[in-house]
C-alpha cells in the first residue's frame, strides 16, 4: 500500500495526517514515511500519535513551500477474526454508546422518522445493519467527486448520489436511527476502482463489529484499517491545524499477493 500527497503551503503550517496502516492491521514487513519541502527532507518536524482503535496520526510542522508526503508499507495481515455472533441484544459499552450518538455528518436524530417509516420493511434483528447497507447500495448512485466536504447524510439522501464517504455516512446515520451502533472506518482497499482512500462502515453485531461496504466496490476481507471514528470528521487523511496548506495532488495504490478474494457482502466479516 502507498500514497503520495502534495500540498502548497503558503504560510508556516501544522498538518495532521492519517495515512498509515493502523497498528492492529498486521505485521509490518516494511514501512516508510517520507516528508520533504521543496525537495529537501531536512526541516519538517514529524511526530506520531496513537488514536482510536489502533489508528496512527502523524503531526507535521513545516515552513512555506511545496510539501511532499510519501507513505509506503508492506503488511502481513493478521488472521481474520471470528465473525461476531448474531444476537438480538447489542452489548452496551463505551464504544457502542459513542457509535450511537449523532455526529457532524451523520444526523441520526434528524433521520429517525424517515428510518422508522421507510426502512420498516427491512429484515430486522441482528442483521438489520446489513439490510441497511444493502438499501443504501440500491438507493444511491456511486459518483466520485459528486459531493463536497460539507455534505451530510441528509444531503446524500436527497441527492441520491455520492462517493464512498457519502454512502457510509448515510448507512451510519440510518443504523443509528434504528438503534444500531455504527461508525466509519477509513481503509486501504485493494480492488477499488478508481483507486483512492476508501470509507466503509463498522456496525455493532452482538459482542463484536461487522464491517459493511455500502458501495460494494472492494472485498471486505482485504481491507486494511487506517483510522476509525464517528464519521469523516474523525478519519480525514489530512487536516490543516494551523496555517494554510492546499492539497494539490494525491495518489493512492494498494494490492494483495495473489488473487483478490470474493465477497458476496451478505456474510459477516470483521476488520482487524
Amino acid at each position: 500500500m502507498a500514497c503520495d500527497l502534495e500540498f502548497e503551503v503558503s504560510t508556516p503550517a501544522v498538518l495532521a495526517l492519517q495515512v498509515a496502516a493502523a497498528s492492529t492491521a498486521g505485521d509490518v514487513l516494511d514501512e516508510r514515511l517520507g516528508v520533504s519541502v521543496d525537495g529537501a527532507e531536512t526541516g519538517p518536524q514529524v511526530s506520531e500519535l496513537a488514536t482510536y482503535r489502533g489508528g496512527r496520526m502523524h503531526v507535521i510542522s513545516v515552513d512555506a513551500g511545496r510539501l511532499a508526503i510519501s507513505y509506503q508499507a508492506s503488511i502481513r495481515p493478521v488472521k481474520a477474526t471470528t465473525p461476531p455472533a448474531a444476537t438480538e441484544e447489542v452489548v452496551v459499552d463505551a464504544d457502542a454508546i459513542a457509535a450511537l450518538r449523532q455526529s457532524r455528518y451523520c444526523q441520526s436524530d434528524a433521520m429517525a422518522g424517515f428510518a422508522a417509516v421507510e426502512l420498516a420493511g427491512l429484515e430486522q434483528g441482528p442483521d438489520v445493519a446489513r439490510s441497511v447497507a444493502a438499501w443504501v447500495f440500491e438507493r444511491l448512485a456511486y459518483r466520485p467527486g459528486s459531493s463536497d466536504t460539507l455534505d451530510t447524510a441528509v444531503d446524500t439522501l436527497l441527492a441520491g448520489v455520492g462517493s464512498c464517504r457519502d454512502f457510509s455516512h448515510l448507512a451510519i446515520a440510518l443504523c443509528r436511527a434504528l438503534g444500531v451502533p455504527a461508525r466509519l472506518v477509513a481503509v486501504y482497499a485493494p480492488g477499488l476502482s478508481p483507486m483512492d482512500f476508501h470509507a466503509v462502515v463498522e456496525a455493532r453485531r452482538g459482542t463484536g463489529w461487522e464491517v459493511l461496504d455500502p458501495t460494494r466496490l472492494a472485498p471486505r476481507s482485504s481491507l486494511t484499517r487506517i483510522a476509525t471514528g464517528r464519521d469523516a470528521a474523525d478519519t480525514a487523511f489530512a487536516t490543516t491545524l494551523r496555517g494554510k496548506a492546499d492539497l494539490m495532488s494525491s495518489e493512492v495504490s494498494t494490492v494483495v499477493d495473489g488473487d483478490l478474494p470474493t465477497d458476496d457482502h451478505f456474510a459477516p466479516v470483521s476488520l482487524a
